[in-house]
């Protein structure tokens, strides 16, 4: 069970994240044979339910990409159980401070790291039943998000829990807990202040930060920034955004007839 983010990260280098709202095996294998290094089901906002995140995992498993969770909130039944149906990455919104931090780590881990219940159903399938558990808790990433003003603020008590991979910054409610418009791909000089004081402080603590974007073009500044893991949109937005850019361009093209 060898998780290819963790070996990305190792090398110095990004990964390149995919993202899945949409509750389809299928758009998970195309995704999934994409180019990404790592792909997300989205249980908070997206369209899925456990039922659709077990079959996008099982359309991505001929791939080379590490299937990963965002959980629909910091609490364990659901957190253990995207671990059994084969998450190697769980990123929990709204992580505020450091106890909820280390809860969310301690529902990531098996003992004596954590309290995960033992029962990796669909999990073991990445090696022997009896060798799963020897390796998950090196393997699985905790990833908390950082979104609001009170987690900024408690940064560095939450970058100090044993266990964290990395961080992974929600944008949208990030500037809309300053009282801006919540978007992904953001500008505002007191937001970029705030990404420079998170890469230095995951510097500092050794752990990889995170973030969604909704281009290419901020993807690759952010990794430039020193982001070492960028979310592309997400299966939705990328589809609707190549679907208006054909229908723009026939109307165009087409000279009034379209």
């Amino acid at each position: 069970m060898a998780n290819n983010v963790k070996k990305i990260w190792a090398s110095g280098k990004a990964v390149v994240n995919g993202w899945l709202a949409i509750p389809s095996g299928f758009s998970a294998e195309v995704i999934a044979q994409s180019g990404f290094d790592s792909v997300t089901v989205d249980l908070q906002h997206g369209v899925q339910d456990y039922l659709s995140m077990v079959q996008c995992f099982q359309a991505m498993q001929a791939h080379p990409v590490t299937p990963m969770v965002r959980v629909p909130w910091n609490e364990p039944g659901i957190i253990g159980k995207v671990l059994d149906g084969g998450a190697m990455g769980v990123i929990c919104p709204m992580i505020n401070t450091k106890k909820e931090a280390e809860a969310f780590v301690a529902a990531c881990k098996y003992p004596p790291d954590g309290t995960r219940s033992n029962g990796p159903i669909r999990a073991a399938m990445y090696g022997e039943a009896t060798s799963y558990q020897t390796t998950a808790n090196a393997e699985t990433l905790c990833i908390p998000m950082i979104e609001t003003q009170t987690a900024v603020k408690n940064l560095d008590a939450i970058l100090d829990v044993p266990g964290i991979a990395g961080v992974y910054v929600g944008p949208s409610d990030l500037g809309f807990s300053y009282g801006m418009v919540p978007k992904l791909d953001r500008d505002e000089p007191e937001i970029l202040k705030i990404y420079d004081k998170l890469l230095k402080a995951c510097s500092k603590h050794g752990i990889h930060a995170g973030i969604h974007t909704g281009s290419a073009s901020y993807a690759a500044r952010a990794i430039g920034m020193g982001f070492r893991l960028v979310t592309l949109m997400n299966d939705s937005g990328l589809m609707q955004t190549a679907a208006k850019a054909g229908v723009a361009q026939i109307r165009k093209e087409a000279k009034g007839v379209a």
